[in-house]
Order: C-alpha cells, then structure tokens, then sequence
C-alpha cells in the first residue's frame, strides 16, 4: 500500500530589521559625529580658544583619520571577528566624542576628533558588508538601504537637533548625547547581531589585490566623481542660495533635500535587487537635471525647491547603489574594496571642499551648478560603458 508523505515546508528567513536598524544607527553616529561641529562652530571656537576656521578643521582631521587610516586598518584587522570589530568602533566613538565634550585643549579636541575617524574608517569599511551577509542575496538590496538611511537622517535631522541642543545648552551637549546613543548602540549591537568570523590568514590578500578585481576600478571612480559633484553644492549650498536671493530658505531647502532622500532609500531598497544600473544611471541624470535648473533658475523659489527634490531623490540612494555595485563586483575582494571605497569617499569630500571653494572664490555662485555638471557628465559615460561587471544589466 503507497504511503504519502508530507513535507513540511521550510519557513522563509524572517528579515532581519532589529538587526539592520542597529546597523543604521551605527551609520548614523558615524555620518552625524562627522558634521556636528559645522553647527556649533562659535561656542566651540570660544571655548577652546580658537576662530571659527581653526574650529572648523575639527571636520577636516576627522576626514583625514578616516582617509589615512581606512585601508591599512582594514587590512590589518581582517583576520578579526567581524562584531567585536564593530563594537571597537563604536567604542571608539564614545571615547572620542566624550573627549571632545569636555576637552579645553585644541589640540586634545584635535586628537580626539582624529580618532573619531579612524574609528569611522573601521565602521564604513564594516557596515555594508555586514548588512549584505545577515539577508539572502535577494534582499541585500533592501538590507543595505535600511543600514545606510542613517546618512540622510544624520544630514537631514541630526545636523539641525544638534545645532538646535548646542545653541539651546551648550556647544558640547550634542557631543555627550551622541557618546550616549554610541553606547546604546553597543548593547544593541552586542545583544542583537550575529558575529561574523573575519577572513583566515591564508585567505587573505592585499587591498591592492581588490583594485585589479574587473569592475572594482570603475565603480570607484563614478564614486569619487558623484561624491565630489555632491559634496561641492552641498557644502556651499547656503553662499549659493544666498547669491540667488534665497538666503532665508536654506533650511526649508535641506529640509526637502533630505525629505526626497529618504524616499530615493525607499526606492533604492525595494527595486536595487533587479535594477541596480538602471538606479544608478537615472540618480545621476536626476542630480544632473538639479544642477541645470539651479544653474539656470536659481533666482525663483519654485525651481529651487523642485531642484532640492530631484538632488534628495538622485543622491539618497546613492551610498547604497555604489557600494551594492562594489560588493557585486568586488566578489571574495569586496571588504577590501570597501576600505578602498571609504578612503576615496573621504577623499572626494575633502576634495569637494576645495574646489568648491576655488570655483566659489574664482567664478562665483553661479559657477557652482556647472562644476557639478560637469564631474556627472563623465560618471554617467562610465555608468553607461561598464555594462559587463562593474553595473551589468542583471546582477550576478
């Protein structure tokens, strides 16, 4: 007599949010201890004795923690578990920015914000591949987006509750309750997410050994070119408004910047598993569109906004594709190709400061928009030629 038998069918890996959400509050707390002190520049300055612009390098050694330090730390810890490494990371934050809260030494302050960036090169070099391994391949896309919206809310919120706590009490408070929410995040992540074994001495190799992967070099270079041409109208975005007349929306601006973001993470999250190209080339066309209506109609309030919405939706998702697109063609080298990836981000950021302001002082506001154009020109021709491994049709 046959028998038949039942299978019980395998219950499909519930997706993992507690655990990303940890990851995009780690991200947060990297992007936001980054860009804190632009709002607190006076009373910081006065009480450590300084101007404004020495105050304002506090930024600038961070980045220059995170660029000189990304690639041989990685390669230096890539033996080590991959959650201990991240909570080092986080406690790294803590230290430096309880350091910098009470410290009454630039040069102590200056210390500490140098190891706020080294501890960002550990977390950056970290947190994509830690979001794409806790999911199946099919929802690394949407993974990544949840652990990058950290970003955004960190430029869109974070930047003005800090401001708003450091005028309200006092310059170093938002420093302190940022040392507070890391040390959230180090129960949260030490509670909540999986460890992950870091690579064997005999399975490793030089980050150069990443840059000769095929694909890796191209999507590093359409990364330096999008942050740059990002970072430049980012960073002067309120002297442009102000040259256009609309000094007194730079708020409201960023405000919907930030708005549009969050929905471009959204998209980026729900459609980068099948589009990932086609994500890629239309959030280039968009921030390009930005920088043709703010070139050409800068002076009225409607296409400025329309702009700062078409710039959220081209850029928010834009950490999430490229490093997606890395990892993709970075295969067994993508963790290195990562490090590689944060040094050239800090990089272009650094970068994008400087040459924004040459082509501010040089050519004026007005000049702002065109160096954005052209640097997506060119990101876009290579988007568009690198079809066969750095942002192929299909993903593999």
């Amino acid at each position: 007599m046959a028998t038949t038998q039942l299978l019980t069918p395998v219950p499909r890996k519930s997706f993992p949010l507690p655990s990303l959400l940890a990851l995009a509050t780690a991200v947060f707390v990297t992007a936001l201890t980054e860009t804190l002190p632009a709002g607190v520049l006076p009373g910081m300055g006065e009480s450590l004795g300084v101007s404004e612009s020495a105050a304002g390098q506090t930024v600038t050694v961070y980045a220059i923690g995170t660029a000189v330090t990304a690639i041989p730390l990685t390669a230096a810890t890539a033996g080590w578990n991959r959650k201990r490494l991240l909570l080092t990371a986080m406690g790294g934050f803590a230290v430096a920015n309880t350091v910098t809260a009470v410290s009454g030494a630039y040069p102590l302050t200056m210390a500490a914000r140098f190891l706020a960036g080294v501890a960002a090169g550990l977390a950056w070099a970290l947190l994509a591949g830690y979001a794409r391994r806790l999911v199946p391949v099919e929802q690394q896309g949407r993974a990544m987006a949840v652990a990058m919206a950290g970003v955004p809310v960190a430029l869109s919120l974070g930047v003005p509750v800090g401001t708003f706590l450091g005028r309200m009490f006092a310059w170093w408070v938002p420093f302190l309750a940022m040392t507070a929410l890391a040390v959230v995040v180090i129960g949260w992540i030490a509670a909540l997410l999986p460890g992950q074994p870091g690579q064997p001495a005999g399975e490793r190799a030089p980050v150069r050994r990443a840059l000769t992967v095929p694909g890796v070099v191209p999507v590093l270079g359409v990364t330096v070119l999008y942050v740059l041409a990002h970072t430049i109208l980012f960073t002067y975005i309120a002297p442009f408004l102000d040259g256009a007349g609309l000094g007194d929306a730079t708020g409201t601006v960023l405000l919907v910047f930030g708005l549009a973001s969050l929905l471009s993470i959204w998209l980026s999250g729900a459609h980068i598993h099948r589009r990932l190209r086609q994500l890629t080339i239309g959030g280039a066309l968009l921030v390009a569109v930005t920088a043709v209506v703010l070139a050409v109609w800068s002076g009225s309030a409607a296409p400025v906004y329309a702009a700062a919405a078409l710039w959220g939706l081209g850029w928010g998702g834009a950490p999430t594709l490229l490093q997606t697109a890395l990892g993709d063609a970075g295969g067994e080298q993508a963790d290195a190709a990562q490090a590689v990836l944060v040094t050239l981000w800090n990089v272009a950021m650094a970068g994008g400061g400087v040459v924004g302001g040459l082509v501010l002082s040089g050519l004026g506001t007005g000049a702002l928009p065109w160096a954005v154009l052209a640097l997506l020109l060119p990101a876009l021709a290579v988007v568009t030629g690198a079809r066969r491994h750095a942002f192929p049709p299909v993903r593999r």
